[in-house]
Parts: C-alpha cells; sequence; structure tokens
C-alpha cells in the first residue's frame, strides 16, 4: 500500500513539476527510488526523455501511470484514435483507420551508479491495411513492396520499439549510456512526431516525417553517448533500409548505417539538436541509392496552470542524394490551457521529386507546403483513463506544375476522430 502512495504521489509531481521531481529525489526516505526520479541516460530529470535517445525540454510534462514493483519503476502510457479522414480532389481518398501506441517501461538501478532501462511500443496501424491512409503530398517508402506511397501515409510496425539502455554515472552530471533496439531509434532529427508535446494530439503524420524523423523506427539500433550535465553526444550505428510492407514482424538487423547528434537543453524550457545522418539504401525500391541526411531543432515549452502547457518546435531536415538537395521545414505549436482542451497547429514546407504520376516516377522538384489546426476535448472518467473528441482542418500548396492532377492549388482535407487515453 506504501508503495503504491509513494507512486501515486510522485506521477502527480512529475505531471506537475520536474523541479520538484528531482528536489524530492534527496530528501529522506526517498534514497531508495532514485529510479522514480532520475533519468535512464544520466543525472537530470526523466521529464527529459523523448523517443529513443531525444531529450525534450525539462518542463515537459512526464504523464504515464508510474507503478514501483520492487526495485523496479514501471511506466505504461497509451492512446488509441480512430479516425476518420477525407482528402479532396483527383489525387484525393477517404478512409476510417485506427492509430497510436501503447508504450510501457520499466527501469531500476544497478549498484550506486548505474541504470537500466527496458522499453517497448506498439502500435494498432498495421490492422488499417498495407494501403495506409490518404493525406495529400506525403510520400514514402512502400507499403506493399510494388509501389511506394504517393499521397498517402504508410502504417506504423506493429513493433515500433523494443529497447535496452544502461548508463553508468563518472561524477556528478556525468555519465555514459549504451542503447540498443531491434527496431530502435538512432541519435537523428528531434523526438519523433507522435512524442512531440507540440504536435502528439494530432492524428495527422507531417508531411516532413521523411526529412525530419522516419528513422524513428529502425530495425536494428545501436547507439553510445555520454552526457555532461545539459550536454549529450551520442553516435549510432543503424540499418539503412525502412521497414518493409511486412508490418507484423521484426527483421533481421544490418548495422550499416551511421548517425551522430549533440543536444543541448540551455534551460528548462529549450531543447536543442543538430544531427547527421549517413543512410544506406533506405527504400526498397531503389536499392543502390544511399542519401546523406541532416537534421536541427529547438523546442520550447512553458507549463502553466493546472496541467496546461505552450509547446512549440521549429525544424529543418535536408536529404541528399545522387538526385540532389532537397529540404524540409516543420513549425508546430500546441497550448492545453486546462486538463480538457488541447488547440494545435502545423505549418510545412518541402522540396520533393516524388509526387510525379504514375506513382513512383522521378519527376522534377516541386516545393509544396501545408498547413493544419485542430482541437481535442478531453473527458476525464477515472483517475488515469479520459475520452477525447477532436478534429483537424487542412490545406495544402501546390505550385502550378501540379494542379491539374490535384483539381485545384489548394486542395483541402479533414479528419475527424475520438480518442481513449491513459495518462
Amino acid at each position: 500500500m506504501r508503495t503504491l502512495l509513494a507512486s501515486a504521489a510522485l506521477s502527480a509531481v512529475f505531471i506537475a513539476s520536474p523541479a520538484m521531481a528531482q528536489s524530492m529525489a534527496g530528501m529522506p526516505g526517498m534514497a531508495g527510488m532514485r529510479s522514480m526520479t532520475s533519468a535512464a541516460l544520466g543525472d537530470y530529470v526523466m521529464n527529459r526523455e523523448a523517443s529513443g535517445t531525444s531529450w525534450q525540454p525539462d518542463a515537459s510534462p512526464h504523464t504515464g501511470l508510474h507503478i514501483m514493483s520492487g526495485d523496479w519503476m514501471v511506466m505504461v502510457h497509451a492512446t488509441i484514435n480512430g479516425v476518420y479522414d477525407w482528402q479532396q480532389g483527383p489525387r484525393g481518398d477517404d478512409k476510417a483507420f485506427v492509430s497510436g501506441m501503447l508504450m510501457a517501461m520499466a527501469k531500476r538501478d544497478v549498484g550506486e551508479k548505474g541504470t537500466l532501462q527496458f522499453r517497448a511500443m506498439l502500435s494498432p496501424e498495421p490492422f488499417m491495411g498495407k494501403s495506409g491512409f490518404p493525406e495529400l503530398l506525403a510520400t514514402g517508402e512502400t507499403a506493399n513492396g510494388v509501389t511506394p506511397l504517393v499521397d498517402r501515409q504508410h502504417p506504423h510496425d506493429l513493433f515500433m520499439e523494443l529497447s535496452g539502455s544502461y548508463a553508468y554515472r563518472l561524477a556528478s552530471k556525468q555519465s555514459v549510456f549504451v542503447y540498443a533496439g531491434l527496431p530502435g531509434e538512432p541519435a537523428f532529427g528531434p523526438p519523433a512526431f507522435m512524442h512531440r508535446l507540440s504536435i502528439m494530439d494530432s492524428p495527422e503524420a507531417p508531411i516532413s516525417h521523411h526529412w525530419l524523423d522516419s528513422t524513428h523506427i529502425s530495425m536494428g539500433v545501436v547507439t553510445a553517448g555520454y552526457v555532461h550535465d545539459n550536454w549529450k553526444l551520442e553516435v549510432s550505428r543503424f540499418r539503412g533500409r525502412e521497414p518493409d510492407q511486412h508490418r507484423f514482424d521484426i527483421e533481421a538487423p544490418k548495422l550499416d548505417s551511421t548517425a551522430a547528434r549533440i543536444s543541448w537543453n540551455p534551460s528548462a524550457n529549450w531543447a536543442l539538436q543538430a544531427s547527421w545522418a549517413d543512410q544506406k539504401s533506405p527504400e526498397q525500391l531503389a536499392p543502390d541509392e544511399n542519401i546523406r541526411r541532416w537534421s536541427a531543432s529547438a523546442i520550447y515549452t512553458v507549463p502553466f496552470g493546472r496541467g496546461g502547457y505552450w509547446s512549440t518546435t521549429a525544424a529543418w531536415g535536408r536529404r541528399t542524394s545522387e538526385h540532389g538537395d532537397l529540404d524540409g521545414y516543420a513549425l508546430e505549436s500546441a497550448v492545453r490551457p486546462n486538463l480538457d482542451w488541447t488547440l494545435f497547429t502545423r505549418a510545412e514546407r518541402v522540396a520533393t521529386d516524388e509526387l510525379a504520376l504514375p506513382p513512383g516516377a522521378r519527376g522534377p522538384v516541386f516545393t509544396v507546403g501545408k498547413i493544419s489546426a485542430g482541437a481535442v476535448r478531453d473527458f476525464t472518467f477515472t483517475p488515469h483513463w479520459s475520452f477525447g473528441v477532436g478534429g483537424l482542418y487542412a490545406v495544402n500548396f501546390v505550385p502550378a506544375g501540379l494542379r491539374a492532377s490535384y483539381g485545384r492549388s489548394e486542395p483541402q482535407g479533414a479528419m475527424g476522430f475520438i480518442r481513449l487515453k491513459l495518462n
């Protein structure tokens, strides 16, 4: 009973104040609960940790359900969306589908200076079928093994992450760590979009996904890193090939690609990163093509009121191949004025040569853009479960060379959704 009460109290602390959680770690009687208040990779608050080994601002809420079981701290989080999607015009479509994730993490102290963590993340998206869901201007790897996706977004694999990490503290505020995943996320880009506080409430994938964070499901990752206070340096070896069309399996690891990232959190409200990757043969349908990638991003988050926050992410990514340099930009922001409402918006601009018809044809480079905005209203019916109703509206911008195939210069789209969330 005492363990459950302590778990509930500390869960509330993580949501309300990372600084308070950090100070509680040094209180009398709390020494045996270091794993409840510290992060997996270093001597900082666990609110800083996002997807893979990426960082977000310390001021970010950490809203999973936390339970102590012996020496282990267990965290569970889930979001399941039921979505109806409509995309306008001759290249549009409509579809109902399920998206979201179920995440579980277990962490414990190992000796006086070590921390061991295991993490699993699963997605219901493979059940939507190999064709994915319609989204104008989105492109990506093949979803059926035959043609690349154009104006559609692929489903994520059932297993989005199965990883483990071990960190060893060298001194106060200094640590080294190793992270391995099958699948896992290498040290590239900002946190994956479904983990970014600035847009995680939207069920719509960004059209800049393959510029910023598409490597978040890599079938084989090993990362080594060094943390010094608010700085982190890390290098990964990972499998460069994107997941294939078989969304329920785990593919054989092949560590043929390299990524490196430097991260800096100058204050509790900021998280900055710059990263680079040399990705071998990412596309199944173009096996001889390699890609160099660059990324830089800044995340600003400020909490306010009771459970409220404002979070904004600005990100840039570049893909360099034999076809030249292609840049993508994203600016996204979310405001949660209280526990009931969340409002979100995103603006994107990408340069792409994958929108020519028929699908798979490499055409001229077109610069396209998109703006979307939406809101979700949550109804809390137990201390840890909520039910939400939301929607979003999007306007896409295509240049003159694409207007005929899209039917107009500004084709539109919309999504309505309901969701069940474990907080």
